[in-house]
């Protein structure tokens, strides 16, 4: 294997969430640079074999470390190795960071309120979006709406109000939408799709979502995706196209 495409990592900390889900951070290498929102392909070698896959980071792009939030797929090639490593051991890092999930996509319409839209690990990449100063400075309103099946399984809720603390007071409104789809004592408990057609998820935003002002990021389940990116071009949005749009999808499972 190349050591022109790939460099060794090792691992600084693990954090499990629950039985299926965890986070850890690696060294990141000199030179290495990402755009918040952007993905980095790591992974192990075995038997004798290297195994890549695709990782949103979560970290922000001025951090020493590179942070990742993992699923366990029990039928996976990657994660039921993954999900035993230890601090100290080593991790292979592509080189390059990939993706199109970052503010730079979007030209038309002129930012005004931004929703991040995420089920599961998807929420990975919008947390390092809500560390980079820009995104405070460009939108009016940012809204997170952050989809799980059972209230363990809702990570970072620290950090996220951290980041509410830190850079909401100078900035754009935050509004933060947890969602328990297993809990019918939340406020909201459905998937995604089902919130906005029923008008529950704009309901308890502060803006509407609306063609002519908002920019939409889905990430998360490939079904939650394509259901609630249908559903928006139902409602007049368009998929961001050479900066156009309303829609930006990340394309990487």
């Amino acid at each position: 294997m190349s050591d022109e495409k790939f460099t060794i990592e090792q691992v600084i900390w693990v954090k499990p969430w629950s039985r299926h889900l965890f986070s850890f951070a690696i060294t990141r290498p000199a030179g290495y640079r990402f755009s918040a929102g952007q993905f980095a392909r790591i992974g192990l070698e075995l038997n004798d074999r290297l195994v890549m896959r695709a990782y949103s980071i979560v970290s922000s792009p001025f951090e020493e470390v590179l942070e990742f939030f993992s699923v366990i797929v029990p039928e996976g090639e990657l994660t039921p190795h993954l999900q035993h490593i230890k601090v100290g051991d080593s991790i292979w890092l592509e080189k390059t960071a990939y993706g199109f999930l970052t503010l730079a996509r979007y030209q038309q319409p002129a930012p005004n309120d931004l929703w991040l839209l995420a089920s599961g690990t998807g929420v990975a990449p919008f947390l390092s979006i809500l560390q980079d100063f820009e995104v405070w400075e460009r939108y009016q309103y940012i809204i997170l709406a952050y989809s799980v099946r059972t209230a363990q399984e809702l990570a970072y809720q620290d950090k996220i109000q951290q980041l509410k603390a830190q850079f909401g007071n100078d900035g754009a409104q935050f509004t933060f939408l947890p969602i328990v789809t297993r809990d019918p004592m939340m406020r909201l408990h459905q998937r995604l799709p089902q919130l906005i057609a029923s008008g529950q998820l704009v309901d308890a935003a502060p803006v509407r979502l609306d063609a002519q002002h908002s920019h939409v990021m889905l990430c998360g389940n490939p079904q939650m995706v394509e259901d609630t990116k249908e559903l928006l071009k139902a409602q007049g949005l368009t998929l961001n196209r050479r900066g156009v749009g309303n829609i930006a999808v990340e394309n990487y499972w």
